[in-house]
């Protein structure tokens, strides 16, 4: 299915695919281990023409891991077996980079490690620009390949580094509108029930874990990096926002930005595009709006495994129904409330 990361059984992906070339290249006996996987599964990504374009295979290990050096520790391990992404300027592996993560969290599984040729320095850039940290060598019959490592139980107080892990003390907190028209290419994970997966398409700002979001609201002068703030989609259109404006999702504010802080129009669409859903009028109409334009960037963080519709988020979180619900300060108490409500992986949020 186009644009939707799909689980496969080896059997039932082609093996002779050309994308699988240089795998075959890098691992002799790829092809044979392939087969042997029979039916385990696959994540994998075709595009619009029925091409393969990403295929990740995790699996879980027992350490201590013997077979690199130094020694993995004991406990249990996610190992990331085979990950391949065709770069096509759509930010792919940083989904695929989110999958893995997200894997990890929903099997309660602390430790991941995977191992990288150097000469794939792209991949190598894009694990470590998410906190792995190169631990060690492995030797086999393909030759040396780096072994990087990430636990998910530590923060180092560096957004991207602790990707997904959201620390939450003396952080700041707020409520942060989203059109429905905008919502679900900016996060994906977070698609209602009663929304087409037809709507979430292979483009940049949809397989970004950074996100791009621009408004003149007032309530934004307060906002700033390292804050945390809740996705609040609003109101399908022809229904009451009591029942179908959710919360959806928890975001950490990258940087915050106005137009004039980029030296020219150029850099400014280009900051914004890739991890923006708005089109290139509507850019250019923040760019050359009078008064206060707010460009937050921030990373997706967490989606919510149960939503919270704004009947329970009055009623039980106790945010009043009266404010302007466009960006709105939250006490740690109603995020709290928020967290629990939404059923949030507990080991996400380090307090």
């Amino acid at each position: 299915m186009d644009g939707i990361i799909d689980f496969k059984n080896f059997n039932d992906i082609n093996l002779n695919d050309p994308f699988f070339d240089t795998l075959k290249e890098d691992y002799p006996g790829f092809g044979q281990w392939f087969k042997k996987k029979g039916n385990e599964l696959a994540q994998v990504f075709y595009n619009e023409s029925g091409n393969l374009e990403a295929f990740l295979y995790m699996k879980t290990e027992i350490g201590p891991i013997n077979d690199v050096r130094p020694v993995l520790d004991n406990g249990l391990w996610l190992k990331v077996g085979t990950m391949k992404v065709n770069p096509h300027g759509t930010r792919l592996g940083e989904r695929f980079i989110k999958k893995i993560l997200d894997y990890a969290i929903v099997k309660d599984i602390k430790n991941i490690y995977v191992t990288v040729f150097r000469k794939h320095q792209k991949l190598v850039q894009t694990f470590k620009k998410y906190g792995f940290i190169e631990s060690g060598i492995k030797s086999s019959s393909a030759g040396e390949e780096l072994v990087f490592t990430k636990n998910l139980k530590d923060i180092v107080n560096n957004t991207l580094h602790d990707y997904p892990l959201v620390a939450s003390r003396n952080k700041a907190k707020h409520l942060l509108s989203v059109k429905p028209k905008y919502h679900t290419n900016l996060f994906p994970d977070s698609i209602l029930n009663n929304e087409s997966f037809d709507i979430i398409s292979d483009v940049s700002h949809t397989n970004s874990i950074h996100k791009v979001y621009l408004s003149s609201m007032p309530g934004l002068a307060s906002v700033k990096a390292g804050d945390l703030l809740v996705i609040y989609r609003t109101k399908t259109e022809n229904t009451v926002a009591w029942y179908t404006s959710v919360a959806t999702s928890i975001c950490v504010i990258e940087e915050v930005k106005s137009p004039r802080d980029f030296s020219s129009l150029e850099s400014y669409m280009k900051y914004c595009k890739s991890y923006s859903v708005l089109t290139d009028s509507e850019l250019l109409e923040y760019w050359y709006k009078k008064g206060r334009v707010y460009i937050i960037k921030m990373t997706y963080n967490i989606a919510f495994r149960k939503r919270l519709n704004r009947k329970r988020l009055v009623e039980e979180v106790g945010l009043d129904k009266n404010d302007y619900w466009g960006c709105i300060t939250l006490s740690d108490q109603e995020f709290e409330k928020i967290l629990t409500l939404g059923d949030v992986y507990e080991s996400l949020i380090i307090n």
